[in-house]
């Protein structure tokens, strides 16, 4: 009888430790999945984006011209991988068109072009977390312009901007609602000088566009 007893009660503790250990698992693996959720290094904005241009350039062959350029509204989207809660990296996307306009370039003054502008910017940024719901960052990158469906209006016959690398700044923050949501306010410095021909390559220049991409949205971090 103490024999059995004893074998009961070994396996009554085999069985009870086997459940703390089952429990303690699952525990352990939920807390992970918890901290997975809420550590999840990814994060999408979907912005209303201003680009205002400077007016400047030149044409070589007239003395004293200068080129401007039509400010515009467009949609972003932009996708951030969080390498630590204040290092992150984001890739802009976005399009838009922009009016070309000739100033003091004799008879040529007046719109001389349009183009559509694909600028995906990546932009390394630093993100400040000790204020709580209100989370400012700053960035660095790089931009990549390509210049697309470009037409040639008035005395040019064609026109012709080509695509070219700029630098980019950024400042911003995120308001954050809960975990998940935020509103987002980003300003953007690009320096962007393209080389443009037109009427065969008769005419060339620079477009000095440097634009500011001033944009606000919602944010979403998974």
């Amino acid at each position: 009888m103490k024999t059995n007893f004893k074998a009961l009660l070994a396996g009554a503790s085999a069985v009870a430790f086997g459940v703390i250990a089952f429990q303690s698992v699952a525990s352990a693996a939920d807390l992970n999945d918890r901290m997975f959720v809420e550590k999840s290094p990814w994060q999408v904005r979907v912005r209303a984006l201003g680009v205002v241009p400077e007016d400047d350039g030149n044409i070589d062959q007239i003395a004293g011209s200068n080129l401007a350029y039509s400010n515009s509204v467009t949609p972003e989207l932009d996708i951030s991988y969080f390498f630590t809660e204040n290092l992150a990296a984001e890739l802009i996307l976005g399009t838009t068109s922009s009016k070309i306009y000739a100033e003091n370039a004799g008879g040529a003054n007046g719109q001389v072009g349009k183009t559509w502008i694909l600028p995906p910017t990546v932009t390394l940024q630093y993100h400040f977390t000790n204020f709580g719901a209100f989370k400012p960052y700053v960035g660095a990158g790089v931009n990549y312009t390509m210049f697309f469906n470009q037409d040639a209006t008035g005395v040019l016959t064609d026109i012709d901007v080509e695509d070219t690398f700029g630098a980019a700044l950024q400042v911003g923050f995120d308001y954050m609602l809960d975990d998940h949501w935020g509103v987002n306010f980003d300003v953007k410095k690009i320096f962007l000088r393209p080389d443009w021909s037109a009427n065969g390559g008769t005419l060339t220049g620079k477009a000095k566009l440097d634009p500011w991409l001033i944009g606000t949205g919602l944010t979403y971090r998974f």
